[in-house]
């Protein structure tokens, strides 16, 4: 494990390895070891749900984080499946026994303090990644790193659950779920993948090589305008309109630059005077968008480009109050910039 590792961060990468914190399976030493010493078992997965009462699991589980942190060179861990930590109805009630705390929450808070503050005593900056199904603000405390659920080629849900979690996430990093989409689909439709995340940190987990070139155009175009720009879209001032609707429309501004992002087809209203730079995102499968100004915003030089960056037009639009129908091609972008 220590030589694969080495191996990858020889390619300029860091490592992450996956654990399911409160499972332990039925054919495992530690499954014989903390019997009695379980909150409840899950059949279908095959393990018992360990209770973090008890200072000897909480330990244990730490001790595994720590081991392999050290022997292994890992740089961070995903501690999945923390909501988990739950008694069964037949074991609501039990009390001591060698638990030092009553609450199982409590002992849950506890586990995780510790197993962050014990792990930064060896990396400072381990990543500690978590999932939707049991995080919120107070999840902070004792990860950096917060993904969607599970969506795999499901775009809208993706965008839905990358912004739910932007909403309450403060500066933590809020990352996408895996984008997967066939290989024989057009470059567009493959775009909306990514597009749909755009205000998130992509995790690309198609096959590079088993995509067709037209493809890796497409990655190497946004994921290049995600690194250029992501100074406004993970850290400017974020506005995901119409929730109701599943955010079809999604703002995001600095001083110097806003990124409207535009899923369904609607009317982008920008009501306050624009930045200097102004980037459209179609992120839909037709060919058009519509903005709404509400003051005049003088004359831009516009730049389009399809979903593979190729430049399809460039001209200069004056940019007066009202609405304003600008051809950008599927999931392509236009870029207004102030002249002068």
């Amino acid at each position: 494990m220590r030589a694969h590792v080495d191996r990858v961060h020889a390619l300029g990468l860091q490592y992450i390895l996956w654990y399911s914190v409160p499972f332990v399976g039925v054919h495992s030493a530690a499954y014989r070891r903390f019997q009695g010493k379980f909150l409840g078992e899950n059949a279908r997965l095959g393990t018992a749900i360990l209770d973090p009462r008890f200072p000897e699991v909480r330990e244990y589980l730490i001790g595994t984080y720590e081991t392999a942190m050290r022997e292994w060179d890992l740089d961070g861990f995903k501690l999945d499946f923390v909501e988990a930590f739950e008694p069964t109805p037949d074991r609501q009630g039990e009390r001591g026994g060698g638990r030092d705390i009553d609450s199982i929450p409590e002992a849950a808070d506890r586990l995780l303090t510790d197993v962050i503050a014990r792990l930064r005593a060896i990396k400072p900056d381990v990543m500690v990644e978590f999932r939707q199904s049991y995080i919120g603000p107070l999840m902070r405390k004792y990860g950096n790193m917060f993904r969607a659920g599970d969506c795999p080629n499901d775009a809208v849900e993706n965008r839905v659950r990358t912004l739910d979690i932007r909403l309450l996430c403060g500066d933590t990093a809020a990352h996408a779920d895996m984008l997967m989409w066939h290989s024989e689909e057009s470059a567009e439709s493959a775009a909306l993948q990514l597009l749909n995340v755009l205000f998130s940190v992509p995790q690309i987990s198609v096959l590079l090589d088993r995509v067709p070139p037209k493809h890796i155009e497409m990655l190497r175009f946004w994921l290049g305008f995600w690194r250029e720009h992501r100074d406004v879209l993970l850290d400017g001032q974020l506005a995901p309109l119409a929730p109701e609707a599943m955010y079809p429309v999604v703002l995001a501004c600095t001083p110097e630059k806003q990124v409207a992002a535009v899923y369904a087809d609607a009317v982008v209203s920008l009501q306050e005077s624009i930045p200097s730079q102004l980037m459209i995102v179609n992120g839909t499968l037709g060919d058009r968008v519509v903005i709404e100004l509400a003051a005049d915003c003088g004359t831009r030089a516009l730049d389009v480009r399809d979903c593979r960056g190729v430049v399809v037009r460039t001209e200069s639009v004056h940019l007066a109050p009202g609405l304003h129908r600008i051809e950008i091609p599927s999931a392509g972008l236009a870029t207004l910039r102030a002249q002068g």
